[in-house]
């Protein structure tokens, strides 16, 4: 396969996967979640390219260097693609880094992975700034090895209800203060990211971020692609056969459950307290 023909290989599958689950209708406002890195570039070039109304998100976690490489390059990109770029940083957003909360949780005897702490609050700053600017959709550049990493995390972690809100599209109860999430990229390989972003030649930021090194997923991926090696095509039979699986576990899940609300900021929780909030709690008790 030559480069022309990958080129076309790679952005007819993303096409086949939208059309496929419906992720995207004619009238939608998408939102993509831009990190800088290759999958979120792609994305949001592809989703431009085949004509919907796109915006970009970018969150500055202020990681030094690395955000600001990233920072550098999302704002270079959308302004050639005159694409609307909406820049949010996280310590304006709670008044502190991610190092900052780290360290201070294991000050108190709490110990959790940097990753944990930014995904908690990377989720909360998605889903409430795709709503305050009125996407229909807030997209994810998501792939599939991203997508089999966390099947096997949920799944050695008992998460039934988590599992269930997986998907191309994912939750199991449509919500006022939820922005739905696809993921368009969801059956293409992080080497076919990688190479598609290589060939467009985007100006993206390749290596890991620098706090990710003690990650959880850390250990899932190195185990998913030793079997990868040992027997092709794993990751592919995880998710067909979790695609297949998915509609039981949505039954499991607790559809008829009403979504409660956080007593202090008001956003979507499961319980008294969101995940936030009580990230912020323990940094004062």
């Amino acid at each position: 396969m030559n480069n022309t023909q990958f080129v076309n290989y790679f952005e007819n599958k993303v096409k086949k996967t939208i059309d496929n689950f419906k992720l995207i209708s004619k009238d939608d406002r998408l939102l993509i979640a831009c990190s800088g890195g290759k999958d979120s570039t792609s994305l949001l070039y592809l989703l431009k390219k085949f004509g919907y109304r796109v915006g970009a998100l970018f969150i500055d976690l202020h990681l030094g260097d690395y955000s600001k490489r990233n920072q550098k390059n999302v704002r270079m990109f959308c302004k050639k693609d005159r694409i609307k770029l909406h820049e949010f940083s996280l310590r304006e957003e709670f008044g502190c880094s991610v190092c900052y909360i780290k360290s201070v949780l294991e000050s108190k005897g709490i110990v959790m992975r940097s990753c944990k702490i930014c995904g908690i609050l990377r989720r909360q700053i998605l889903n409430k700034k795709a709503r305050e600017l009125k996407a229909t959709k807030l997209v994810t550049g998501h792939n599939i090895d991203d997508e089999v990493e966390t099947i096997l995390m949920n799944l050695f972690n008992g998460n039934i209800n988590l599992l269930a809100r997986m998907g191309p599209m994912t939750g199991v109860i449509r919500n006022e203060k939820f922005v739905p999430r696809i993921k368009p990229l969801y059956f293409c390989t992080n080497e076919e990211t990688k190479t598609y972003s290589n060939l467009m030649n985007f100006p993206v930021v390749y290596e890991k971020c620098p706090c990710s090194k003690d990650a959880y997923r850390g250990h899932f991926r190195r185990f998913i692609n030793e079997v990868e090696i040992i027997q092709p095509g794993t990751k592919e039979k995880i998710i067909k056969d979790f695609l297949r699986l998915l509609p039981e576990f949505k039954k499991f899940a607790k559809t008829d459950k009403k979504i409660n609300y956080c007593e202090v900021c008001g956003e979507p929780s499961g319980k008294n307290l969101c995940n936030v909030c009580q990230l912020m709690k323990n940094l004062t008790k």
